[in-house]
């Protein structure tokens, strides 16, 4: 398997729900360094996986409406802990669907691992494939 992979960061506010969570139910903020890796059994024909340069377009666009927000008011979330895996899954959502729209070219990836490093030592990822 080839792979691609693109980096980005988003700032952000949330709290949690549930006794689990300790001090982190309080309002508290995060910066995470997201990965976003496109993966590929073959190549293009000019020979890479995809476009860095619109790779990396896209994940922009897709933290964009994330960034300087607090989660816990956004439609999306509402009802949920925002927790770093329901933050990758919901990235990787909002990318696939961006390669199905054609966004990152005729030869799309066939899936795709967001990864959220919430520090230097702890980090979470969803991997998937992308359906049509």
């Amino acid at each position: 398997m080839f792979a691609v992979e693109v980096r980005d960061h988003i700032m952000i506010a949330h709290s949690f729900k549930g006794a689990l969570f300790g001090p982190a139910q309080a309002l508290h903020g995060a910066t995470f360094v997201v990965d976003a890796a496109f993966i590929s059994p073959r190549l293009t024909p000019e020979g890479v996986v995809v476009d860095m340069g619109k790779a990396h377009e896209v994940l922009k666009a897709v933290l964009a409406p994330l960034a300087y927000r607090n989660l816990d008011e956004l439609p999306d979330f509402a009802g949920r802990n925002t927790t770093t895996e329901v933050l990758c899954h919901h990235i990787f959502e909002r990318i696939a669907a961006a390669v199905r729209a054609g966004e990152l070219g005729e030869t799309p990836p066939t899936a795709l691992r967001i990864t959220l490093h919430e520090s230097h030592v702890a980090r979470a990822w969803f991997e998937g494939q992308i359906t049509p």
